[in-house]
């Protein structure tokens, strides 16, 4: 492809671009005519042959991978005339993100792109290469399945073969590599396409890539060892990063209370305190009338104007954090200042400053409300204000294992229980005896892999006895008849021998946008949906004809806006 043309009269110069970089092609005053000719018709993105001479450049370009030779051509043949691109087709291109989408083929060309499918490639042969050294067997898993009430919507597919009836796109291979093991295969995994009709962000895609894995005759301690061996041969092999020491581990209740998140981001310190016993009690109605009260240091953040502290109160006050309002105290050399001084004592502003392990110089950022809401708004703090330190630096990782998350979560809306993971994760074997009387408090024999705030992957120690699982299926709310409907297969399965196991899912376009370095997963799948799970360069989804309607015993319902 031709990347630029360089006319000086005499001399014509062209940038060749291919998969591997750019070549430098000349075209001098004395070569043929027809070889003059074709090089006045190329334009950006034609497609040329060229035959020709490497020789040594004279002025030579050090930037360039190819800039110590230049191909002085002998003949240009022209294999495709192009049209000029709607954007330029570089480093940094000029095209916003829904033009460089419909041309999603050309901004593949551009050198960015090219690195991120590469760096995909390449993170793909290391994890086969690893597992398989580790005796994991790569086995597909179909595509059509059977659609389960868990989890995000399924997309479905409807049978003709079977009227009226639909199969549904996996969400994960879950049930599938447990039968894997009933069926005697002790260590699987698979790279593999999972399909969830949920709505959009930056980091989800309607379809996605999961390193799916599993293991049976294991516990949790034997799971974490070879995944996070796993994890230091990919940081090793993929980036030259060595991790000598053991990855952290630190229970969901810890996450959440010192981060306000079960996927906290480490790089950084500002972790969070309780002072809800120090800030009852001083006829402050927005403290006393709170559940919780908690907070945390902003590291050298007390130089911030009044400015800066409003627009983190406005930030505060967005619907996406949703809390009312913003309390701070600024610790400064000279003594303490604070919003609430006037319900405060000076000593008493200092306790809760040491409290939240402020310096001089410290900003202290205080939320309170319900528990869970308030340090779940705190965690949205934090990362802003970490942001706008510049803290948060994508070149420096810290992974880390979240353990002991709770069983089950309750759904104030439908009034249950839902399984915090799936309905196939094992309880801790201590609390089995409160999965009737008090579920709520029952921990999960489960554990995430988080990096830099992002939940890289996840899974458990799955339930393997018939019994257990479907005393679990009652805790969440399924009728012996309903639980028979839809997981019956699986319980069956479990009748004739079923070994212990467990295993683990890593979101793959997830790690492959952590490792280049990106926040959006879109940088690193070949042709991604936009927000709306469109393809704009398809323009998909579309309506089918009527005929292909007929043929699925399909009618449409009219839909309004």
């Amino acid at each position: 492809w031709v990347q630029k043309v360089r006319n000086l009269g005499a001399m014509t110069f062209i940038d060749l671009r291919d998969r591997y970089g750019i070549t430098q092609i000349v075209v001098e005053e004395h070569s043929d005519e027809a070889t003059k000719a074709a090089a006045a018709k190329l334009g950006r993105e034609c497609v040329v042959q060229v035959t020709g001479k490497v020789i040594e450049r004279e002025s030579k370009n050090a930037k360039m991978a190819t800039g110590d030779i230049e191909v002085v051509a002998e003949k240009i043949n022209i294999l495709n005339q192009a049209v000029v691109p709607p954007f330029t087709i570089e480093e940094n291109s000029d095209g916003g993100d829904d033009l460089r989408m419909k041309y999603r083929y050309l901004d593949l060309r551009r050198p960015p792109l090219q690195r991120n499918m590469i760096l995909r490639h390449k993170m793909a042969q290391e994890i086969r290469r690893f597992l398989d050294g580790e005796g994991f067997l790569e086995i597909e898993t179909p595509y059509l399945i059977k659609s389960t009430p868990e989890g995000a919507r399924d997309f479905v597919v409807p049978s003709r073969m079977n009227p009226n009836e639909f199969y549904a796109l996996p969400q994960s291979p879950q049930t599938l590599k447990q039968l894997l093991m009933v069926s005697g295969y002790d260590r699987y995994f698979q790279i593999v396409r999972c399909f969830r009709d949920e709505d959009l962000r930056a980091d989800r895609q309607p379809e996605f890539t999961q390193i799916d894995c599993e293991m049976s005759f294991v516990e949790q301690e034997d799971i974490l060892e070879i995944f996070e061996r796993w994890a230091k041969h990919m940081f090793k092999s993929v980036l030259d990063i060595d991790f000598t020491e053991p990855f952290r581990r630190m229970p969901w209740s810890e996450a959440m209370e010192k981060y306000g998140s079960d996927k906290p981001d480490l790089r950084f310190g500002m972790e969070f305190s309780d002072i809800t016993d120090l800030a009852h009690g001083h006829n402050f109605s927005v403290f006393d009338d709170a559940e919780y009260v908690v907070g945390f240091a902003a590291t050298g953040c007390a130089s911030y104007t009044r400015k800066q502290i409003d627009a983190l109160t406005d930030y505060v006050k967005r619907p996406q954090v949703g809390a009312k309002g913003l309390i701070w105290i600024r610790v400064e050399e000279g003594g303490i200042k604070s919003s609430i001084d006037k319900f405060f004592s000076a000593e008493e502003l200092q306790a809760i400053a040491e409290r939240l392990g402020a310096k001089a110089g410290d900003l202290c950022l205080i939320l309170c409300g319900k528990k869970y809401k308030a340090l779940t708004q705190l965690c949205a703090l934090r990362l802003e204000v970490a942001e706008q330190l510049g803290l948060r630096d994508p070149k420096k990782f810290a992974p880390l294992w979240v353990v002991d998350f709770p069983m089950f979560e309750w759904d104030e809306e439908t009034e249950r229980f839902y399984a915090k993971h799936h309905p196939f994760t094992s309880p801790k074997p201590e609390d089995i005896d409160k999965l009737e009387s008090d579920p709520g408090a029952v921990r999960a024999n489960a554990y995430d892999f988080v990096c830099n705030g992002t939940e890289i992957g996840g899974g458990s120690i799955r339930i393997h006895d018939p019994k257990l699982q479907s005393l679990i299926f009652k805790c969440l709310g399924f009728t012996p008849e309903q639980a028979e409907a839809q997981f019956g297969f699986l319980i069956n399965a479990f009748r004739y021998g079923a070994p212990p196991h467990g295993g683990l899912a890593f979101g793959f376009d997830r790690l492959c946008s952590l490792f280049g370095g990106v926040d959006s997963i879109r940088d690193f799948i070949a042709f991604p949906k936009n927000n709306a799970g469109r393809d704009v360069m398809l323009d998909g989804p579309s309506p089918i004809d009527q005929a292909q309607l007929d043929e699925l015993y399909l009618s449409l319902v009219p839909f309004e806006k």
